[in-house]
């Protein structure tokens, strides 16, 4: 039996203030247990008092019940009045008296209160809460038996909710959206329960409770399955809060259903008259095509982001005199996203003929569709059909009405999608509408708004912020035109752009559209661009690793969930409404954002469905929210208690108190601006997935679940018990990650998970022994030092086991040192040498490489400076940038067959003149480079004009050096 003292040394470890309690309270509860502790002997109801005690105030501290304060207090208060063992009993009794209230303020208590709703959820989220229910279940309650076998219970129950949820995505059913919001908010109340620290007489109370809720959706959903959706009766009975989903989920839909189809003649009259000016090049350049002497069909595809003008080029091009001229046929037919087929076909028949709708409407679909391609089939007719706003699947429907003629005909495509034009056929001229410049939106803000001399400067800064979009030109211009002419309202405009043109109904309805078109398993991932600040180009290793640690990503059996996770990005790129801020060497996205207005769309939206709170203010007592993005870098405090509902936390904090992350059960991100990240408890954060933080906590080795390590400074990073990290996937310092050599050497060191590290330092056999535990790495980042075995001459570090590497950087620290570079992993399709010097035989050793495709050469020296490749090295090779590296370049056409881009920075090579006649050569890039090397990369360009090629690009940016 333990010592009562025991126990009240466990009651005294409590230091969380129970909430709504004054700190004086705590101090009166451990004096108590101070007083009780000299009175203690070994006695039976002692020790029931002070397990019942230590298990209602420590295990139901992160409770949100007043009542369960107030009821303590009281208890503490008439605690104090005991002054011998002869009043024990009364004791338990008034300990019962206070479980038993608690219990009935449990009851009354709505968990609506406590645990905050979503209606931003996927199936694939879902299957993450499953992930991490399952987890708590075994690290927390395994050894529970109490309820154990209750959350197992629950946990199956919602599984098996998941597979009727998917049977009903593959049906594409209507209600999918409303059953898996509250089958989500469900395993969201159950993982606040459990991570609640709450008792085991609690659990008791509120887990069949849940099970209840869940025996109320099941029922809807065997239903469903086992009839058809049409025959499912939809006056059964619904609890209030159902209906009210259902309704919410609904209307969402509907309202994406609004758009009606209009009138070529009529659409958008107010932009079209006013950017047409500003799109003359555009225009000329598509005019060209349609125009030009190939025979066959063709078509051409602009595509690009809402309020890009797309409509209004497309209306310039049809109403030219050269186009009306040369094409006997011309139709414009204007799409929605709710695509009637029998009337798309009435309406293309109307605009080419004298045929009544009401007569055509009497048609049925093949009949219409036939009387389509007579009249465009007929010898030597040359027709040009614009369909703009087209959606997805459209074309595939409609594609063999248009007869393949020789008779130079065309179709032009507007739409908000990349693949559309792609898809519709492998011939396809396919355009990115571009932004404005700043200069255009200024003329284009002009036309609309007197021009006063005195107000450009603001003017310009106000046209600047439109970010190019001609929508938010002629909205802001709206705005402006009703206003007095007075600088410091302007600037009051300037400040606050977005909140302005977000106010214009029908301009934020165009570019809403875009987003209830997306996809279930997009929405979020797009919605979680509103938690980082404006105007911010977000690296998109962090957003993917992002998402996938949110659970918006499906778990790939066959592909990595980072490369699926980017593939969500492509999407949303394809769509218009991500834009690339750089591109990597090999072509990839390496930064993103989103335009100002989906910005302002994405909080507003986010807002709404209660995805995510940004605060860019003083921060709230309670937040009811899952996701916090914290912009506001002026908060130095945090009320209690703090963060019991969050799941992922970003933005900034000045110095976060150690009680955050002590509440914070449920987080999985952390994504943080920290100056300085002392001591916390870090490690107590069972779920966290993600951390990015400027220091790193010493026990962060201890968060078992953690995948996604950033820290961003450029200090070292030690990292101790990593044995223990067993999910670890990716760790990006930018110093240097120092491992803890004991963990190496003592070890029994097993296999991790690993497959992105940077910036690892390798000096001796033990640092690659940490590499030989790694064999999924797929990008390293390192340095070689000279402290690599000293005691004999240096050694080039074998890496050839690692066989799934793909990217390899290398800074090369051994100074006085020959690189002695013996060979590569042979799956490298990036290579980056940094301070190497390289001989012939190396330099073969490189270009043997069978997949290389990026090569930068970085402060290198060559043997002789020459270089002279064989032609069956490079093969693969796509790109090469030299930097601070001089060597003369012994190559001609043969060499570096698909060779695209060719960078030099600070380097005095000179490029040979039949560099330019590689097919695949698309841009040469020159940075402050010798004068000579500038003309020679000129000369370059224009021998290729000379000759007729006009897609290579030359780009000089001089550094005003000679010699």
């Amino acid at each position: 039996m333990a010592s009562p003292i025991y126990y009240l040394r466990q009651a005294q470890e409590f230091k969380h203030p129970i909430p709504g309690m004054p700190r004086c309270n705590g101090k009166i509860f451990l004096s108590v247990c101070n007083y009780l502790i000299k009175l203690c002997q070994q006695d039976d109801k002692v020790i029931s008092l002070l397990e019942q005690l230590n298990d209602s105030v420590k295990k139901g501290s992160t409770l949100e019940d007043q009542s369960f304060t107030i009821l303590l207090r009281s208890f503490v208060k008439e605690l104090k009045q005991f002054n011998r063992l002869e009043g024990l009993a009364d004791i338990l009794r008034k300990v019962e008296q206070v479980k038993e209230k608690i219990k009935e303020q449990c009851t009354a208590v709505s968990w609506k209160m406590l645990t905050p709703k979503t209606s931003m959820v996927s199936l694939f989220h879902f299957d993450s809460l499953l992930d991490d229910l399952n987890l708590i279940m075994i690290q927390k309650y395994e050894t529970s038996f109490d309820v154990k076998d209750q959350i197992r219970t629950i946990v199956e129950e919602l599984k098996s909710l998941q597979s009727f949820l998917e049977d009903m995505e593959v049906q594409k059913h209507p209600e999918l959206e409303g059953f898996l919001i509250k089958t989500s908010n469900i395993a969201y109340e159950v993982l606040y329960i459990l991570t609640s620290y709450a008792p085991v007489w609690y659990l008791s109370l509120r887990l069949p409770q849940v099970m209840e809720k869940i025996k109320h959706i099941r029922l809807p959903l065997e239903k469903l399955n086992k009839y058809p959706a049409e025959q499912v009766s939809s006056q059964d009975e619904k609890p209030l809060e159902d209906i009210v989903v259902d309704f919410h989920v609904e209307t969402n839909r509907i309202s994406g259903m609004l758009k009606d189809v209009e009138n070529p003649s009529q659409k958008a009259p107010f932009i079209e008259k006013d950017i047409s000016d500003v799109l003359d090049d555009e225009a000329n350049e598509i005019t060209e095509i349609l125009l030009g002497n190939q025979k066959e069909q063709q078509i051409i595809s602009i595509w690009g982001m809402p309020g890009l003008g797309k409509t209004t080029l497309a209306k310039k091009i049809f109403n030219d005199d050269t186009i009306v001229q040369h094409f006997h046929i011309r139709t414009f037919c204007v799409f929605s996203q709710t695509y009637d087929k029998k009337n798309t076909l009435i309406a293309i028949l109307t605009s080419m003929s004298s045929l009544e709708r009401d007569e055509l409407s009497k048609l049925d679909e093949d009949t219409l569709g036939g009387k389509i391609y007579k009249s465009l089939c007929g010898k030597g007719i040359r027709y040009l059909i614009i369909l703009d706003d087209i959606w997805e699947d459209v074309w595939s429907d409609l594609h063999r009405y248009f007869p393949e003629n020789q008779s130079e005909s065309r179709l032009l495509f507007t739409t908000r999608f990349e693949k559309i034009g792609s898809q519709a056929s492998d011939k396809s001229i396919v355009r990115n509408l571009r932004f404005l410049t700043d200069d255009e939106c200024w003329k284009l803000l002009k036309i609309k708004v007197f021009h006063n001399v005195q107000l450009e400067d603001i003017g310009r800064k106000i046209a600047s912020k439109c970010g190019g979009l001609p929508l938010a030109v002629i909205v802001i211009a709206a705005v402006l035109a009703n206003m007095k002419k007075n600088k410091t309202k302007w600037e009051e405009v300037a400040q606050s752009l977005s909140t302005h043109i977000s106010k214009d109904n029908s301009c934020m309805k165009k570019l809403e559209l875009s987003y209830s078109y997306l996809p279930m398993h997009l929405k979020p991932c797009f919605l979680y661009f509103g938690a980082f600040e404006e105007d911010t180009e977000i690296p998109v290793q962090k957003l993917i690793s992002l998402w996938v640690s949110e659970g918006f990503v499906q778990k790939g059996k066959q592909k990595n969930s980072n490369d699926v996770s980017y593939g969500y990005l492509i999407d949303l790129i394809s769509r218009g409404l991500v834009q690339v801020g750089k591109r990597r060497s090999n072509g990839g996205v390496k930064t993103c954002y989103v335009h100002d207005l989906l910005h302002e769309m994405c909080l507003t939206i986010a807002e709404k469905y209660n995805f995510m709170k940004v605060i860019k203010g003083q921060l709230p007592i309670y937040v009811p929210h899952h996701r916090l993005s914290i912009l506001s870098r002026s908060i130095t405090h945090f009320s209690r208690p703090f963060g019991l509902h969050v799941c992922s936390m970003l933005g900034y904090l000045l110095e976060p108190s150690r009680f955050i992350f002590s509440n914070m059960k449920l987080v999985k991100v952390l994504d943080l601006s920290i100056k300085w990240l002392r001591e916390t408890k870090i490690e107590k954060l069972d779920l966290l997935s993600f951390f990015r933080a400027s220091s790193l906590p010493s026990s962060i080795g201890l968060c078992r679940n953690l995948e996604y390590l950033f820290m961003d400074t450029f200090k070292d990073g030690h990292l101790e018990n990593t044995i223990k990290m067993v999910k670890l996937r990716h760790v990006h310092f930018k110093g240097e990650v120092l491992w803890d050599e004991r963990e190496i050497m003592y070890e029994s060191f097993q296999k991790n998970n690993l497959e992105a590290l940077s910036t690892f330092l390798i000096e001796d056999e033990n640092d690659l022994k940490f590499l030989r535990c790694s064999p999924f790495l797929r990008r390293l980042k390192c340095k070689f030092s000279s402290n690599y075995n000293p005691s004999k001459p240096y050694s080039y570090p074998i890496l050839n086991f690692l066989n799934h590497l793909e990217s390899l950087s290398i800074f090369f620290m051994a100074n006085g040192h020959l690189s002695n570079l013996i060979s590569l992993p042979l799956n490298l399709k990036k290579l980056t040498l940094t301070y190497f010097n390289l001989n012939s035989k190396e330099m073969k050793i490189i270009g043997e490489l069978p997949k290389l495709e990026v090569l930068k050469l970085e402060s290198c020296s060559i043997e002789d400076y020459q270089w002279n490749p064989n032609e069956d090295e490079f093969q693969q090779l796509r790109f090469l940038k030299l930097v601070s590296t001089w060597v003369e370049l012994n190559v001609s056409s043969d060499h570096f067959p698909r060779l695209e881009q060719l960078v030099l920075t600070e380097s005095d090579t000179l490029i040979p003149s039949n560099l330019g006649d590689i097919p695949t050569l698309m841009k040469i890039e020159v940075k402050w480079c010798k004068k000579q090397v500038e003309e020679a990369a000129l000369k370059i360009l224009e021998e290729q004009q000379d000759n007729g090629n006009e897609l290579l690009n030359v780009t000089i940016i001089s550094s005003g050096r000679s010699g």
